[in-house]
């Protein structure tokens, strides 16, 4: 194994870089999934991208719902760019090095994109909540001043609570092993490698998902318990389904990312058997929704269609 080690105090070992190894089973032949995850990539970054530019252009699409949509673009082009060129150096030039501080970096902007992608699903619920429940309210509610709000205090959520993720990932000491199979710095992928115990890093990694994304979920389904309950009152089938549309497409979203979430946590704890599986669906997630949250959005929102028929 080609390990590199540095001696630290006293006579033990401590590794200064690791290598990662890639999908689990699969090394000699896994570069031939760069092609469909590179393309998925350069999706991403050409629809978000896309987007990001029509709403800046289009002087109608100058309001909070599609300010947010705008901000869900920037997360998930950063999510995509977090792990994606490492990704592509690892299968086209063996570039499996990396070192401690850049792994925990990239463990750091992992967890807090997702975590602003998962705050940023429940600031949109919380849009479409006030816009059916409180349509006469919705313009004084959701202004400008609070989409910055709620996009700063979910940063500063994200920000602070993911701080001890890499922090106590560097305070355990790696002394024999340095190879993940894996093709990011996870988590619990980067501290198994750890010869003394991880018992805290586990607690804090189960409690950060409860608290951030567990919350946050719980949240976003509330909200829209309390909007079929509002629109199940109207007595108009065409206002019901005028109400649903609005949200159609927010909602399609989620389902995905929170069902994606559950799929993966309970594969990773199944994963013993077939430990591919849980490594190809965490980068799927990582991939996938940045991908497919603006075509969803721009197949389904008229105001956004008519500004890329004007851009074009």
């Amino acid at each position: 194994m080609d390990t590199t080690l540095r001696i630290t105090n006293g006579s033990r070992f401590q590794v200064s870089e690791f290598v990662l190894m890639g999908f689990p089973g699969i090394h000699s032949w896994q570069h031939w999934l760069s092609l469909p995850l590179a393309l998925l990539y350069l999706l991403a970054l050409g629809a978000n991208l896309l987007i990001l530019i029509t709403i800046h252009r289009e002087s109608t699409l100058h309001q909070p719902v599609y300010y947010l949509l705008g901000i869900l673009a920037v997360v998930d082009i950063g999510l995509a760019t977090t792990i994606m060129p490492k990704i592509l150096a690892i299968f086209w030039f063996k570039a499996k090095t990396i070192s401690l501080s850049e792994c925990f970096a990239q463990m750091y902007t992992i967890n807090f994109f997702m975590g602003m992608e998962s705050g940023i699903f429940l600031c949109m619920a919380v849009d479409r909540y006030v816009a059916i429940c409180y349509p006469l309210q919705y313009s004084s509610i959701v202004t400008e001043t609070f989409v910055i709000k709620v996009t700063l205090s979910m940063m500063l959520r994200n920000g602070l609570l993911i701080i001890p993720v890499p922090v106590l990932a560097a305070q355990r000491h790696y002394c024999s092993r340095n190879e993940i199979d894996h093709c990011l710095c996870s988590n619990l992928g980067v501290t198994s490698l750890a010869c003394d115990d991880i018992t805290i890093n586990r607690f804090y990694h189960l409690a950060l998902a409860w608290f951030m994304v567990g919350s946050d979920m719980g949240l976003v389904f509330a909200s829209y318990l309390l909007i079929i309950r509002s629109v199940l009152r109207l007595n108009s089938a065409k206002a019901t389904s005028k109400a649903l549309s609005t949200c159609s497409s927010h909602l399609i979203l989620i389902l995905f990312f929170y069902t994606a979430i559950i799929v993966v946590s309970v594969t990773h704890l199944a994963g013993r058997k077939f430990p591919i599986i849980p490594v190809l669906l965490n980068v799927l997630h990582s991939v996938i929704p940045p991908a497919l949250n603006p075509m969803v959005y721009a197949l389904r929102t008229q105001e956004l269609r008519v500004g890329f028929q004007r851009f074009q």
